[in-house]
């Protein structure tokens, strides 16, 4: 091993143990291990930057554009939604659900499917008086198995496809992965209909459990007439700053005012309603004109009226939450919405509300004000999974038949080879925006660019593994040190290392490290480097076993108020299932 191998190494190692620890957002710490390579002349800037210039990320950023229109149709919660309708037994609903979500996952991005489905499926439970956590994994792991089937199912195979193209192969044919994608998605899907329901928890949603426990998480202070402040403003009664306690809302009569912001002014009468670390309630108490109300009748229904609503929401992966307290990223001004309580693993995140820093997967209840639905369509940072009302999911359906049309015929080209997946991707784009489905703003606002700076950044770094002689190096090593257990060892060890570093990290860094390891060790060992293509872009999707490794698990994490080993128990037996089906097909058909 050269000093530049060690470097690289060492490099990465402390990247991957950054992402395990959510030391910052994914797409910054893969991006800052490239920058270093950079400044320390590993890899020229040319080299390092080949990844911004790889078909596979324009190809997912337009796959963005496309996914868009079908979320805002609601085509895919409206049919889904008619399935389970349909269901008269809790197994015949899973039937109903899990099958349609794995073919749409086929075609379409996992993510806003399985972020657009779970309030529905919670709002379907809760009719059915059935826990969500008994449906919120398995349509994560649905959408997962179905995005096996195609090109175009997961970035994940995009990316290695665009890799492969680089790499001077001719890449992935459209439905090339179903030899395997297909049969690990019906086995999968037969073992979480029948096995699942015994195995998943039945757990309460945070909205359930504030509710239940109100006066652990509110307290309510009443403004009497001799309060030295009335007629003055938030700010200038020092009720904003106070220690370990956030004002979320002011109940004034028949009026509800949320949030509350410093220069709402308080009247005589008025219900202060606090939450945060109650215990320090005391000290407010002490102030003149303020009194505790500890026989109030105060339930979350009361903080609704008018434009407020009670929301929950996951921050996401990508999230410009992460990494700041939510004062510092003026949480209530930026979407008109006051914190009630953070959830993390399960558990109640301890403190004053406004110094938590907020972590992927967290789960946030909110008491919002008439500006955050619209607040919420402008960003990514977190995903909404408050049970629907009604039917207002069903919006453009008209936009989405268009669309699945347009996108049917392009499947149609690509899969006879008459266009490439890229070219086919801009061409359905193109025809959307001249048919005014969608618009280059609404374009943009559906590009996930924090996921497209990860994925060119961590392909970057794939080159530098590449150019360096270190995916060579490692991958002698594999087989030296396998080659007397056979070539069923050599590709079970390459299955279990992506696998594995898709659970510690993200899917597609997963996939960049591995390839290039992967590949090498197919030229060593006379296998076809397709198959171990198939492997490593199956074993980097196939993330069952933690709710880091793929977003749609991340997404179900908090609505089903799962814990890792939730994770853990439903999806070891999927992960086994997966990886010797996956193998099997690979060593006696493909190499």
């Amino acid at each position: 091993m050269t000093f530049e191998m060690f470097l690289v190494i060492f490099i990465i190692l402390m990247m991957l143990v950054g992402l395990f620890f959510e030391i910052a957002r994914p797409d910054l710490l893969v991006f800052s291990a490239l920058f270093l390579f950079m400044m320390l002349g590993v890899v020229s800037t040319d080299e390092a930057l080949v990844g911004f210039s790889n078909e596979g990320v324009f190809t997912i950023a337009l796959l963005f554009v496309v996914a868009g229109v079908f979320e805002r149709s609601g085509l895919v919660e409206k049919f889904i939604s008619s399935f389970l309708k349909r269901a008269k037994t809790n197994r015949g609903a899973m039937w109903r659900l899990l099958i349609p979500l794995s073919v749409f996952s086929a075609f379409l991005n996992n993510t806003p499917i399985v972020a657009t489905l779970t309030p529905v499926v919670r709002k379907w439970a809760s009719d059915h008086k059935i826990s969500p956590s008994k449906f919120l994994i398995p349509i994560s792991y649905a959408a997962i198995l179905g995005g096996t089937m195609t090109l175009m199912g997961t970035s994940t195979n995009l990316v290695i496809h665009g890799l492969l193209l680089d790499n001077g192969s001719s890449g992935f044919s459209f439905f090339q992965l179903a030899l395997v994608g297909v049969p690990i998605t019906i086995l999968g899907l037969l073992y979480l209909i029948l096995m699942g329901p015994k195995l998943l928890p039945d757990h309460r949603s945070l909205i359930e459990k504030v509710s239940e426990n109100t006066k652990d998480y509110l307290s309510e202070m009443v403004v009497a007439p001799d309060y030295p402040y009335i007629g003055n403003t938030i700010e200038e009664a020092s009720l904003r700053n106070l220690k370990g306690l956030y004002l979320i809302e002011i109940i004034r009569s028949h009026q509800v005012i949320s949030p509350v912001n410093r220069d709402t002014v308080i009247e005589e009468g008025d219900r202060l309603i606090f939450t945060g670390m109650i215990s320090t309630i005391a000290e407010l108490q002490n102030r003149k004109g303020l009194s505790l109300d500890t026989g109030t009748d105060l339930t979350l229904d009361k903080l609704k009226n008018g434009g407020n609503t009670l929301q929950e929401v996951v921050i996401s992966h990508q999230s410009k939450l992460i990494g700041k307290t939510i004062k510092e990223s003026r949480f209530r001004d930026r979407y008109d919405a006051g914190v009630i309580a953070v959830h993390r693993n399960d558990e109640r995140v301890e403190g004053k509300i406004g110094d938590i820093v907020p972590k992927a997967g967290d789960i946030l209840l909110l008491v919002t004000g008439s500006g955050f639905e619209k607040q919420s369509e402008d960003h990514m940072d977190y995903y909404v999974t408050t049970p629907v009302q009604g039917e207002q999911f069903y919006k453009n359906e008209k936009d989405g038949w268009i669309s699945l049309a347009l996108l049917t015929v392009m499947i149609g080209l690509v899969t006879f080879q008459v266009l490439s997946i890229f070219k086919a991707m801009v061409i359905t784009v193109g025809v959307l925006v001249l048919l005014g489905l969608t618009t280059p703003r609404e374009g943009k606002k559906s590009i996930q660019f924090q996921v497209l700076l990860l994925i060119a950044s961590a392909l970057g770094i794939g080159n530098v593994i590449i150019l360096t002689g270190t995916a060579e190096w490692l991958a002698s090593k594999l087989v030296d040190g396998l080659a007397p257990f056979g070539v069923l060892a050599i590709l079970f060890a390459i299955y279990f290392m992506t696998n594995a570093l898709t659970e510690l990290i993200t899917n597609n860094a997963a996939a960049v490290i591995m390839l290039p390891i992967g590949l090498e060790v197919a030229s060593g060992s006379d296998m076809n480097p397709m198959g171990i293509a198939i492997i490593i872009a199956i074993a980097a999707s196939a993330s069952f076993l933690s709710p880091i490794g793929y977003q749609t698990n991340l997404i179900v994490y908090g609505p089903g108020g799962y814990r890792f080993k939730d994770y853990i128990k439903v999806g070891f037996p999927l992960t086994l299932v997966v990886m010797a089906t996956t193998i099997s097909i690979v060593y006696f058909w493909i190499l």
